[in-house]
């Protein structure tokens, strides 16, 4: 493959409710030594300096971090711009081009009377936003990747299970109410799977428009159980639906030859949102070492 990436791994599986607690050291650690060269920093709540000190400690580099917000509300709007010009400055101080942009909403009320973590890869259109709300939300992903690229970063999009841009429908109604060049694409593959969303025919469709992407990957049986039984988002993830990347559904092969395809160059990032392995670390390991045989 003539792609460029850069590997890194996400501390969510360490840092999950069912894990225990560690330092953020013993975390970066486990990283470095399972063979990932970054990890995601952790937004404007240090100086670019005290990060990179604590990244160079393990010999990481930092990698996009991740921001979400409720851009369907409009009196929001001043605050979440004021927001993404944080994260972007401290993007940018940082010497990352990326940065993922995600919808907030798991416990927002829908019009059907329940809420998207409820009915997480099973909702229906009373459960999707309004016209108007999916407007404001449009015009405020927009105004949140202006306000990035002045600081020549990308905001890239991030769908996510249990919020208002998680099925293939409402993910495409947003690329298709945006610009291309002011707001990027980075995709989660196991949130992709878990909504019933083909990982490799997405990526076909806008592998020019993904900058950066998550590596997530679940198991196909539990998505369908779950999706048929109406489970909500714990217990999901109580009935194992992540497995560790290159175990589960998800044609991590088939994507990568797209992604060469459109000359990809830059970060992925592994995550295992819950593991059932023994150990975050383990899990990580397992990911990397899956991932070196497909050529990554």
């Amino acid at each position: 493959m003539t792609m460029n990436v850069k590997l890194g791994c996400g501390q969510i599986t360490w840092h999950h409710h069912l894990a225990p607690r560690v330092t953020e050291d013993e975390v970066l650690a486990d990283i470095a030594g399972a063979g990932y060269v970054g990890a995601p920093f952790g937004g404007p709540k240090r100086t670019a300096e005290e990060t990179r000190e604590i990244f160079d400690r393990h010999g990481l580099q930092p990698a996009p971090g991740y921001l979400w917000g409720d851009y369907w509300d409009l009196s929001k709007r001043d605050e979440q711009l004021a927001t993404a010009r944080e994260y972007a400055r401290a993007s940018q101080a940082l010497g990352l081009t990326e940065i993922y942009v995600a919808a907030g909403g798991f416990n927002e009320p829908t019009r059907s009377g329940t809420t998207r973590s409820k009915v997480v890869a099973h909702s229906g259109p009373e459960d999707s936003l309004t016209e108007e709300q999916f407007a404001v939300f449009a015009e405020t992903a927009q105004l949140v990747g202006e306000a990035m690229l002045e600081f020549g970063v990308k905001a890239c999009y991030h769908n996510h299970g249990g919020t208002f841009i998680e099925r293939e429908d409402e993910f495409e109604k947003l690329l298709a109410a945006t610009d291309p060049e002011v707001l990027f694409i980075g995709a989660d593959t196991g949130h992709l799977a878990w909504a019933g969303i083909d990982v490799v025919e997405f990526a076909r469709r806008h592998g020019d428009r993904i900058k950066t992407m998550h590596l997530k990957d679940v198991d196909a049986a539990v998505q369908a159980r779950g999706a048929a039984e109406g489970w909500d988002y714990a217990t999901f993830e109580e009935n194992a639906i992540w497995t560790e990347v290159g175990n589960g559904s998800v044609d991590f092969g088939g994507l990568f030859q797209v992604l060469d395809q459109h000359d990809f160059d830059g970060w992925l990032i592994v995550e295992t949102d819950v593991t059932q392995l023994p150990s975050a670390a383990e899990s990580a390991k397992v990911s990397r070492a899956n991932l070196r045989k497909l050529g990554i």
